[in-house]
């Protein structure tokens, strides 16, 4: 099973594709979806397109994304949450299963605590998927975001599993 992480950005998206075999994780690719300056219509149409294509291209089953966190700018929080938006449409023709995970929720399945940082984050990603340098910054939270993904549901199996 292939899982696509999105780390969403009206700026900068990061995309992570790791694949799922039982309990081995396989780093696939991952990336930026760079919108540049202009409008904000612009920005949302070059990050739907750019996740289109990665849909289509990795053909993921499965795509987790992080959550708006509502900071003090209400005005950011509402351009990540279109960016977000534009992101989860892109996958809608393929069926793909969508899966939203807190910020803190995410740190705390890679690092061991919802407070970790940036660099924590994007070197527990390194050691996960055995990769050689460090994914870029937004790159390394969407593979951040796939791996939650991947470490919720295998608890949420084993759970199952013992309470049958």
């Amino acid at each position: 099973m292939r899982i696509l992480g999105i780390d969403p950005g009206s700026r900068v998206t990061g995309y992570g594709v790791i694949e799922v075999n039982g309990r081995v994780v396989k780093y696939i690719d991952s990336g930026c979806i760079r919108t540049g300056g202009g409008a904000l219509p612009e920005r949302l149409k070059k990050i739907y397109l750019g996740v289109q294509e990665i849909n289509q291209h990795y053909q993921p089953q499965e795509m987790a994304v992080e959550q708006v966190f509502m900071g003090r700018n209400a005005d950011s929080a509402l351009k990540l949450g279109q960016a977000r938006a534009s992101a989860i449409c892109a996958v809608f023709d393929r069926d793909v299963v969508v899966f939203e995970y807190a910020a803190r929720q995410i740190k705390q399945a890679l690092v061991g605590k919802g407070s970790a940082d940036k660099t924590q984050v994007q070197h527990m990603v390194k050691i996960l998927l055995k990769l050689q340098g460090d994914p870029q910054m937004d790159a390394s939270d969407a593979l951040a975001v796939a791996l939650c993904h991947f470490h919720t549901e295998q608890t949420k199996q084993a759970t199952t599993r013992a309470l049958t």
